[in-house]
């Protein structure tokens, strides 16, 4: 906390002095220096919530030390769950990854009283984790790498992205989705994906 500063304990108390010729701003910074200080405990978990359902008891945190809790003798590793994605990827890795992404998803509806195939959850998941890494779905991830100009101005800060395109002389061969339906063209899916014309008259065909 610094050379000026004088920690005394008594019992279950921790008292911490500053020198007198110290002000209000480097009180201040000792006190925020303080509130960060971890006297016990697994770090980034701040809040733990005993509950017993059944015969057994569960804890809950606010907070989430996957790493750390598994180190923990007594805790059940296979039952043990986190719903930070990014550390379920750096120790489980991408798949387990996946998996949790989609029982996230679908729990969140679930809670809306939503119902949504699995499906298309799976899509999502899949394609946030097609790299081998997990990206968001937003302009700094799956969405912003789209080759299409339209749609990645369709998505947010359009005028960004435009300007952006213009500058570098993009050409956008409206081949995709959202593109298509933005200049009012089929789609490439479905009826729009063939390309086959029929002539009426006298029974000739093309």
């Amino acid at each position: 906390l610094g050379p000026k500063v004088k920690i005394n304990m008594d019992e279950n108390k921790i008292r911490i002095r500053m020198g007198e010729e110290e002000g209000l701003s480097e009180l201040r910074k000792l006190a925020a220096r303080v509130r960060k200080l971890r006297l016990k405990g697994i770090r980034d978990i701040t809040k733990v919530v005993v509950k017993k359902e059944g015969e057994e008891y569960v804890i809950y945190t606010e907070g989430s030390n996957f790493a750390e809790v598994l180190k923990i003798e007594g805790v059940d590793k296979r039952r043990t769950v986190t719903n930070n994605i990014r550390e379920i990827e750096e120790i489980l890795g991408i798949e387990a990854a996946r998996n949790a992404l989609i029982r996230e998803m679908m729990e969140t509806l679930k809670e809306q009283g939503l119902e949504v195939d699995v499906r298309h959850i799976m899509l999502v998941a899949d394609m946030m984790t097609a790299k081998g890494e997990v990206r968001q779905i937003g302009r700094h991830g799956v969405s912003g790498e789209k080759a299409s100009v339209l749609a990645r101005a369709a998505f947010e800060i359009t005028l960004k992205h435009l300007l952006e395109a213009s500058l570098r002389g993009e050409v956008d061969r409206l081949r995709g989705v959202t593109e298509s339906i933005i200049t009012g063209n089929p789609i490439p899916l479905g009826t729009g994906a063939v390309r086959l014309v029929m002539q009426g008259g006298k029974g000739e065909h093309k």
